[in-house]
């Protein structure tokens, strides 16, 4: 599968706001990259829909495919197709790891998934787009609890989302509900995606 592992800050630059929630990425004037940066560009609509469509994709890490499979699903499922798109990208495995705090970036928690230190309901799984639902249990590996405890001593103040019962001591979370878009701790406008695909 094909992943993008170039400079990640030139893409918080790009879209304009940071993709990740990191010093690296919003201690910076987040400007057009390039040595001139912005020269009085003024976007188009077309425009405006693809920047507000890339600032998701970024900030879920996941391929134009992938994007598209998850729009797909989402106007399939009943209720707002912005809403639902939002509730199945926060549902994915390294999003989750994520949220829990234990990893600093989206990156960082598709490699602690990627390498197979996480347990979904007894199970390991090692795909980072695993859709958890509620009543899930998420555990870690013993052999990396003492990383985890670093990356949350090192993201104190991390707030974990209401749809997340975590248990600190023991690394172990629940889905107790399904995630909501003001869950999201990330602006955008869901309706300028869904017509950029239109």
């Amino acid at each position: 599968m094909g992943r993008y592992t170039g400079p990640k800050v030139r893409l918080s630059r790009r879209v304009g706001v940071p993709i990740a929630d990191i010093p690296k990425h919003t201690g910076k004037e987040l400007t057009l990259p390039g040595m001139h940066g912005y020269r009085g560009r003024r976007n188009t609509e077309y425009g405006i829909r693809l920047a507000e469509k890339q600032k998701l994709r970024y900030h879920y890490c996941i391929q134009e495919r992938q994007f598209r499979r998850v729009l797909d699903a989402a106007k399939k499922s009943k209720g707002n197709t912005g809403n639902s798109m939002l509730q199945l990208l926060e549902l994915r495995l390294d999003n989750v790891v994520r949220r829990l705090g234990v990893a600093r970036t989206i990156w960082a928690a598709r490699q602690i998934v990627a390498h197979g230190h996480v347990i979904v309901n007894g199970r390991k799984t090692d795909i980072a787009s695993f859709t958890v639902r509620p009543g899930d249990v998420i555990t870690f590996k013993e052999k990396i609890h003492k990383l985890l405890r670093e990356n949350m001593e090192s993201n104190a103040g991390h707030n974990v989302p209401g749809w997340l019962e975590w248990n600190p001591a023991q690394l172990t979370a629940k889905v107790i509900a399904l995630p909501n878009p003001e869950d999201v701790p990330f602006e955008v406008n869901m309706n300028l995606i869904i017509e950029f695909y239109r």
